[in-house]
């Protein structure tokens, strides 16, 4: 499984070489944030997520900093931020405008249009297309933050502690098997 996923993972040189990522400069060189580790790659993973899913642009280089500030495995950061993508972004989105609306006491129904301002958004020759666009953005704004800090912040922590179940579970069965091959029985010391 370990060479599975180092497969799958960036090599340091394509990420130091990477346009995005080189104001990291030497940081990137500390040999800790490329080992496989049980807290490494969780905590690589679970900030690649956060990011990920918290901001819709420059989520490499935000988790790629995270990464090297706590420590944590990055290209598990790197590759984990693509859980949204073209296909993911919309649902992901709506969901937590969703969540925020209802947090915030502006619940809207299903099969209702959503009730992006109080203010009549129609484009008159006042007020352009790009105008009419921002004061829309502005409206649905709050609640898609607020929602998207709170799935955020929740998909991250699970996904720390799955990643960490998931390994502590693995180790386990791994040892139970060897100590089977070996003739020790699941039982003994």
């Amino acid at each position: 499984m370990k060479q599975r996923l180092l497969r799958l993972m960036p090599t340091p040189e394509a990420l130091r070489g990477n346009r995005w990522l080189r104001w990291l400069g030497p940081a990137l060189h500390h040999p800790r944030l490329w080992h496989m580790s049980r807290r490494g790659i969780a905590m690589g993973m679970a900030l690649g997520v956060f990011f990920g899913l918290l901001i819709p642009i420059a989520q490499i280089p935000f988790a790629a900093g995270a990464a090297v500030v706590l420590r944590a495995n990055v290209p598990a950061a790197v590759a984990s931020t693509l859980v949204t993508n073209p296909v993911t972004f919309g649902p992901v989105y709506y969901a937590a405008w969703r969540l925020g609306s209802a947090i915030l006491g502006e619940p809207v129904r299903p099969g209702e249009e959503p009730r992006l301002a109080e203010v009549k958004l129609e484009e008159s020759p006042e007020r352009g297309w790009w105008e009419t666009l921002v004061q829309r953005l502005r409206s649905v704004g709050k609640p898609l933050m607020l929602g998207l800090a709170l799935v955020a912040t929740a998909v991250g922590l699970l996904t720390y502690l799955l990643v960490t179940w998931i390994w502590f579970v693995r180790v386990k069965w791994s040892r139970r098997k060897r100590r089977t091959r070996v003739g020790l029985g699941a039982d003994s010391p």
